[in-house]
């Protein structure tokens, strides 16, 4: 098992973030589209999943790859947002076709029924089609080197030295 585990960590760590901001996405978008959003469901998963984005890419870059890299920074993070939108769109679109192609909303459907497509569309469908996308993105272009930002390790200092040549 621990050797599946470090052959797996990088995975194993972008699924951390992935459900931490899964969490993140979920409870902004449910508190936006129960209050203030009531009437823009999709626009609700679209905060909920930016805010989460932010959050993911300070996660992902120091924490999940933190020993990819490759790229200036800037360049590095322009790539994981633009990668991040495109996959925010992939996020909402299973969403927008529950609720404006397939029509499953109130009055067509019940209150439960309606919030219960878009649970599935949308936090699920949605969530793992924007997922399964920025795996590959972003080992792919965000941070495409492996070992690129490996810190250098100071060897151990020998006992009883100080620093100071012998005379």
């Amino acid at each position: 098992m621990r050797e599946f585990l470090t052959k797996h960590r990088e995975l194993l760590r972008f699924a951390v973030v992935g459900g931490t901001s899964f969490v993140i996405t979920t409870v902004i978008t449910y508190t936006l589209k129960l209050t203030v959003l009531r009437e823009n469901p999709v626009t609700a998963l679209i905060v909920g999943v930016l805010i989460a984005t932010i959050f993911s890419y300070v996660a992902n870059r120091e924490w999940s790859f933190r020993t990819r890299g490759g790229r200036e920074r800037t360049h590095e993070a322009a790539l994981f947002f633009l990668i991040s939108g495109v996959a925010l769109g992939l996020n909402a679109l299973p969403q927008w076709i529950s609720r404006y192609v397939l029509d499953l909303q109130a009055p067509h459907v019940s209150l439960v029924g309606q919030e219960t497509a878009d649970f599935v569309s949308g936090m699920i469908l949605g969530t793992l089609l924007g997922t399964l996308f920025r795996w590959w993105a972003f080992k792919k272009w965000v941070f495409p080197t492996e070992g690129a930002r490996l810190r250098a390790v100071a060897p151990p200092a020998e006992s009883g030295e100080t620093g100071r040549k012998a005379a």
